[in-house]
């Protein structure tokens, strides 16, 4: 049995350091995907140019969220081109502050659930009918801080939460469909924001020091690792694990 079907993978969010980790561990697999991006065309581009000139398959797509008609559009157009769509791989989020709870303001609030949220709703419904088709899986790349609340991390960790429960809705109701939906869940990673919150000020040595002391593996995650587990969730060889979560966080969370 192949890992994968014939067809496409898209990977959402998938010009950022986890994402394009991911992207280029399904082409490693012999997936052809496509990997989405908001505002950074450049860093898309980069990634799949890069993943071409190592013999994979990729492809570029603009994507808007929050706005269903973009998302439904991308996927059909990709359902069309290559067939079916069997995987989404999900590793999108917005770029926030770190701010305590008592510190967040209604607008953070507010634009923060409805662009991680609703956005992750428009991607599952409108992959649904092309997961139903080719039996595939979604993934979704979430936070070890759903088991472990690292304070001031409200705005990564609160909407993951709302996603997680309509993944296990997901995986609940489609499975008679042939449909799976697994969670990656991390710890702290040496790609995406971890750095340019560190460059930022908002974490400090001292935070990263004692973020290390508290992982049982003494360092932090790489991209890859997280890829591998999110390409072994949604391969062939996971085919009968549903609405599990698999956590990649050095121990973080014992």
């Amino acid at each position: 049995m192949a890992d994968f079907p014939q067809g496409v993978a898209l990977v959402v969010g998938g010009s950022g350091g986890i994402g394009s980790a991911i992207a280029r561990g399904l082409a490693a697999a012999g997936v052809p995907l496509a990997i989405t991006y908001r505002h950074h065309e450049d860093a898309a581009v980069a990634v799949a140019e890069k993943i071409r000139a190592e013999g994979g398959l990729c492809s570029v797509a603009p994507i808007e969220l929050g706005n269903l008609d973009s998302v439904k559009a991308c996927l059909d157009e990709l359902g069309e081109e290559h067939g079916t769509v069997h995987t989404i791989a999900h590793a999108a989020g917005t770029h926030i502050d770190q701010p305590y709870i008592s510190q967040v303001t209604p607008e953070q609030w507010r634009n923060t659930m409805d662009w991680d949220v609703n956005g992750f709703f428009h991607v599952a419904h409108a992959a649904l009918p092309h997961l139903r088709k080719s039996q595939g899986s979604i993934v979704f790349i979430s936070s070890a801080g759903l088991k472990r609340f690292p304070p001031g991390d409200v705005l990564s960790v609160a909407p993951k939460g709302a996603i997680e429960a309509l993944m296990r809705g997901i995986a609940r109701e489609e499975g008679r469909n042939g449909v799976r939906a697994n969670i990656v869940s991390v710890g702290v990673v040496d790609a995406g924001m971890f750095p340019k919150l560190v460059e930022r000020g908002e974490l400090s040595q001292e935070w990263i020091d004692a973020a290390t002391r508290n992982t049982p593996l003494r360092r932090f995650g790489t991209p890859e690792e997280v890829a591998d587990a999110a390409v072994f969730l949604a391969s062939s060889r996971a085919r009968y694990i549903t609405g599990q979560t698999i956590f990649v966080d050095g121990g973080y969370t014992l």
